[in-house]
């Protein structure tokens, strides 16, 4: 899968970084996360990229020319995290992608409790779990997805917006914590970007007005926006930068 646009970087620009490592990408069989697993693919890695369900891996498997390896993996599972983590002779680098919302739903306090375990919890069970490998690469990197929400609310998603706020803070405390092995712990905080989770959002002209409206480059994001951040975090570019919140959001929190 070719993932350029117009205005997006050619994720070959990495391919000195990447080429021949090993690369795990949560959450990556559909938007964000494939177009992430897809730049790293491009940029000459070796990735494996994950699904929750059998049906999104089928999809993604489908509709690969990309090369990337999709597998099943429920990131509330704890023992299968850490057999698929296994299974990696080396890792260079995780990108914790695996996420879900719950419009309205997560007022409810066992919607809010799911939403955060595959958000949030689910993230630190990668990262726990590929701390050793990490540890024994060169250049050891992990990169987690936040979100424009991880600094602002959301009163339709109290759920999301903890997790997001927690993958900030998660960041940050692992970047600390990891440091000695070597490991740098970043995340990026992608605005309004356009995928499957914010469908309802884009078709809804009342709601996503306002959106493009505060958004300075008035657009909403693509995937392969977010994958030169990705990359560059991931890199020996971004040797001394850990524990950063990287936004990518088109201007939409300087507004």
């Amino acid at each position: 899968m070719t993932i350029h646009h117009s205005n997006a970087p050619d994720p070959r620009w990495a391919l000195p970084f990447f080429e021949g490592r090993h690369v795990l990408v949560t959450g990556g069989t559909s938007g964000i996360g494939a177009g992430i697993a897809a730049g790293f693919a491009e940029a000459g890695a070796h990735v494996v990229a994950t699904g929750a369900t059998p049906k999104e891996v089928e999809a993604a498997e489908a509709g690969n020319e990309s090369g990337v390896d999709f597998r099943l993996l429920d990131v509330r599972d704890r023992q299968t995290v850490e057999t698929v983590v296994s299974s990696f002779d080396t890792l260079d680098a995780i990108v914790n992608c695996a996420g879900i919302i719950r419009r309205g739903e997560e007022l409810d306090p066992d919607v809010f409790a799911m939403v955060v375990d595959i958000n949030l919890t689910g993230s630190m069970r990668v990262c726990a779990a590929a701390r050793p490998l990490l540890a024994k690469s060169t250049n050891g990197a992990i990169v987690n997805i936040a979100s424009v929400l991880s600094f602002q609310g959301g009163g339709m998603v109290p759920g999301y917006a903890a997790s997001k706020g927690g993958i900030a803070q998660m960041t940050k405390s692992l970047a600390i914590a990891y440091a000695d092995d070597g490991i740098r712990v970043n995340a990026v905080a992608p605005g309004w970007i356009a995928t499957p989770l914010t469908a309802a959002l884009q078709a809804d002209p009342e709601r996503s007005g306002p959106i493009l409206a505060r958004t300075a480059m008035k657009r909403w994001g693509q995937p392969e926006d977010i994958v030169g951040g990705v990359l560059f975090l991931a890199s020996p570019a971004a040797a001394f930068i850990t524990g950063a919140i990287l936004p990518i959001d088109g201007g939409y929190l300087v507004t």
